[in-house]
C-alpha cells in the first residue's frame, strides 16, 4: 500500500511540475523566505506576471504567439 502512494505522490508532483501548478507555491515561498517585509502577490497577479515577462522576453517561455 505505500508503495501504491508513493507512486501516487510521485505522479501528482509531477503533474504539478509539468503543468507549472507548483510554481506559484515556490515563488511565495521564495518571496517570504528572501524579502520577509514584501507583500506577497494573489495568484492572479503572479500568473499576469509571468504572462508579461513571457510576452515581454519570448525566451522565457515556449509560446507559439
Amino acid at each position: 500500500m505505500t508503495v501504491l502512494l508513493r507512486g501516487l505522490r510521485w505522479v501528482r508532483w509531477y503533474v504539478r511540475e509539468l503543468t507549472g501548478e507548483s510554481a506559484y507555491e515556490r515563488y511565495v515561498a521564495h518571496v517570504r523566505r528572501d524579502h520577509p517585509t514584501a507583500s506577497v502577490p494573489s495568484r492572479r497577479d503572479f500568473e499576469r506576471m509571468l504572462t508579461n515577462r513571457q510576452d515581454s522576453d519570448p525566451r522565457q517561455g515556449f509560446r507559439c504567439c
